[in-house]
């Protein structure tokens, strides 16, 4: 179970919807399930650039991609 405090600006909103449409807790779970995978994305990319910026994790320039796939233009 979660519990999570939300500013009474934003209840009120989500109280507003509820009533227009079905229960608050559909609308929350949806919200959340549509920005995790954004969620989980920009964490695991900060913890890239931190490890490049750190020099524990190499780059290679797109040129060198595209040559070893053959999309040299």
């Amino acid at each position: 179970m979660l519990a999570v405090r939300l500013p009474p600006s934003i209840e009120k909103r989500l109280e507003k919807l509820a009533r227009a449409l079905a229960h608050q807790t559909y609308y929350v779970r949806e919200a959340i399930l549509e920005h995790l995978a954004d969620l989980e994305d920009l964490y695991l990319a900060e913890g890239t650039l931190e490890r490049i910026h750190s020099g524990k994790e190499e780059t290679i320039p797109l040129k060198d991609v595209m040559k070893r796939h053959g999309l040299e233009g």
